[in-house]
């Protein structure tokens, strides 16, 4: 097969991964730059050039689309879908993921439990938002945030309104969220694969730090899920739609709480903690998905 990587960096860890767990097992892996495709539409043809090279032949794609580049990356998929190319990612799931309001209320009407959260377009009472949601302390999170940034701890009443008093001044849009204090700092990520969880990892943030990803210092090991968070992964993948997510879940004394699901799974720290091949477990999912 002849598959696509949609990545914007050829030397990052999990398209290398990709690219060798591909070749491997006897396919032909290209990198693709999604920003440097141009999509051609007209009747009941659609095409694509990449730096002016006509796209054809192509049996499947794998994006790797970064969150800023969202809107962009989205419309190369649907272009690829509108072709019949298979994508790990459709992207209409790769949308409702990338919204983090929006996917909480799908994951909500899937019956999964989240931390409480409330969002407002009105934020002249910020007493009544965090109260909504238990007191101080709480998260207030960005909804464009990514790896952690745009995600911050207000611990009293007097903080949280001077955050949101920041962002507003920013017209940012924010929501505050329950703070769960038992995870102490720390958080489970479950690596999905077409409806089966291939890897988990629990992820600890350094001291002093109540977020855990690993882009901020945090460390990564190896965790045995419970049956509970297992079926919450794949119940929260399978309400959005993806057939590759990694699922953020907080370890609460009322279960399992999905913080957010990732449509785009960096492998380095699943691999690196779990010691499996994540990338041959994507491979293999277009191999029973085209055969």
């Amino acid at each position: 097969m002849k598959i696509a990587i949609l990545s914007r960096n050829p030397r990052l860890y999990s398209t290398r991964r990709l690219v060798e767990a591909g070749e491997k097992r006897g396919h032909e892996m290209v990198v693709l730059d999604h920003l440097r495709c141009d999509i051609l539409i007209e009747k009941r043809k659609p095409q694509l050039y990449h730096k002016g090279e006509e796209i054809t032949g192509f049996d499947a794609i794998i994006p790797r689309i970064g969150a800023s580049v969202t809107f962009y990356g989205t419309a190369v998929v649907r272009q690829f879908e509108m072709m019949k190319v298979f994508t790990t990612t459709e992207s209409q799931a790769l949308v409702r993921s990338r919204d983090k309001l929006r996917s909480l209320q799908i994951l909500s009407r899937a019956g999964i439990n989240l931390p409480k959260t409330a969002f407002t377009d009105y934020s002249k009472d910020p007493d009544s938002l965090i109260k909504k949601v238990g007191g101080p302390p709480c998260v207030i999170k960005l909804l464009e945030g990514t790896q952690g940034v745009g995600v911050l701890l207000a611990e009293t009443k007097s903080a949280a309104h001077s955050v949101l008093e920041a962002f507003q001044g920013l017209n940012a849009r924010v929501m505050v969220q329950e703070f769960i204090k038992e995870a102490n700092g720390a958080d489970v990520r479950a690596f999905v694969v077409d409806g089966v969880v291939v890897g988990a990892m629990k992820r600890q943030g350094k001291e002093g730090e109540f977020r855990s990803n690993l882009h901020r210092g945090g460390s990564a090991t190896v965790i045995e899920l419970s049956e509970e968070e297992e079926n919450t992964a794949l119940k929260a993948a399978k309400a959005l739609g993806l057939g590759i997510a990694g699922v953020d879940m907080l370890q609460s004394n009322d279960g399992p709480k999905v913080m957010e699901v990732n449509s785009s799974p960096g492998l380095e720290g699943i691999e690196g903690a779990t010691g499996k091949d994540i990338a041959k477990a994507i491979i293999r999912y277009i191999e029973r998905s085209i055969e």
